[in-house]
């Protein structure tokens, strides 16, 4: 009988391991306009609320609603800072959106490639330009800016 007991613990513990998400800060389900606000900060240390760091909000094993919920908000704050950009392709929203793109490939570079999509179709967002007209050199700094510290700190 105590044989079994274990066994059927030592099961169930394996089960467990092998289903739990990492749990995903609660300021990470927020809207885009909660990324966008917090991104004024870039490229200082850009916190969600309560001190999430965008990055912390892509965990491995994340359940889909939850991955789903996040990839709306970035991508659309993505698209939101990219209409800024477009008409002043140096500005703060050209370093916020490189910090954003940064701060995501950070998070996505340990779950385990089920962020991948995410990313993609946050670089897509971020580098859209009506016409596939190249971005200026201007741009390419102030994104590498907001991008380097985005993977640094954010």
């Amino acid at each position: 009988m105590r044989r079994l007991t274990v066994l059927l613990a030592l099961a169930a513990a394996i089960t467990a391991c092998g289903s739990e998400e990492a749990a995903t800060p609660a300021a990470c389900r927020g809207t885009a306009d909660d990324y966008l606000e917090a991104l004024t900060a870039a490229p200082g240390e850009v916190r969600l609320e309560g001190g999430t760091r965008i990055s912390a909000c892509l965990v491995p094993g994340q359940e889909p609603g939850t991955l789903s919920a996040i990839g709306t908000a970035t991508v659309d704050a993505a698209t939101s800072l990219n209409a800024k950009v477009r008409r002043d392709p140096a500005g703060e929203a050209t370093v916020q959106l490189g910090y954003l793109v940064g701060a995501v490939q950070e998070g996505a570079s340990t779950s385990g490639g089920i962020h991948a999509d995410l990313v993609r179709r946050l670089d897509s967002a971020a580098r859209a330009n009506p016409g596939d007209e190249p971005f200026s050199a201007a741009f390419e700094r102030a994104f590498g800016e907001g991008y380097a510290a985005g993977q640094d700190h954010g």
